[in-house]
C-alpha cells in the first residue's frame, strides 16, 4: 500500500510545471520560513522558541539513532520514479524535513493556536512535497510527522511544568 500511495502521488509530478516548482520550493525552502518564525517568536515569546529548539535537538538525535539501526532505501533507488531534484542516497526513514517541521509547528500550535495551525498545514505540505519530488514514501512522512508531534507534545508538557 505504501508503494501504491507513493506512485499515486509521485506520478502527478512532472506534469504541471507550476505545481512542480511549488513543490520543489516547499521541499527545499520551508525550513527557512520556520526558522524566521522562530526568530520572530524569540522576541515575542521566548519560551516557545526555547521549547522548539529543545524539540529540534531531541528530534535530530532520534533521527540519528534511527538511522544507525534502520535503513530503508529511497524510492528512486528501488525503482523508476519521477525525481524532480537530486537527493542523497541515505535512508528514506525518517524524513528529516517532515520531522523537523512537525516538531516546530506542534510546539507553536500548543502555544499559539492560529499560527501553529497554519504551520501544521505547511508541515503537511512539506511532507507531501517530499513524496512529490520522489525522495520519500508516505510511511516515511507519516512516521516522521508522528515522531515530531509526539516529541514536541512531551517536550511542551515537561517544559510547561518547569515554567509554571
Amino acid at each position: 500500500m505504501d508503494v501504491k500511495l507513493f506512485h499515486l502521488i509521485n506520478l502527478l509530478s512532472g506534469r504541471h510545471l507550476l505545481i512542480d516548482k511549488l513543490m520543489i520550493l516547499i521541499s527545499k525552502k520551508m525550513k527557512f520560513v520556520f526558522i524566521l518564525i522562530l526568530v520572530i517568536l524569540f522576541f515575542k515569546k521566548k519560551n516557545v522558541t526555547i521549547k522548539a529548539v529543545v524539540s529540534i535537538v531531541i528530534s535530530l538525535f532520534m533521527h540519528f539513532i534511527i538511522r544507525l539501526f534502520y535503513f530503508k532505501p529511497r524510492p528512486f533507488i528501488e525503482g523508476r520514479v519521477g525525481i524532480l531534484i537530486p537527493s542523497k542516497f541515505d535512508s528514506s526513514f525518517p524524513s528529516k524535513h517532515t520531522l523537523l517541521t512537525f516538531a516546530v509547528s506542534t510546539i507553536v500550535f500548543f502555544n499559539e493556536r492560529i499560527l501553529g495551525a497554519i504551520m501544521l498545514g505547511f508541515s503537511f505540505l512539506t511532507g507531501l512535497s517530499r513524496i512529490w519530488v520522489g525522495h520519500h514514501y508516505p510511511s516515511d512522512v507519516a512516521g516522521s510527522a508522528v515522531l515530531g508531534t509526539l516529541t514536541s507534545a512531551i517536550i511542551n508538557k515537561l517544559l510547561q511544568r518547569k515554567w509554571q
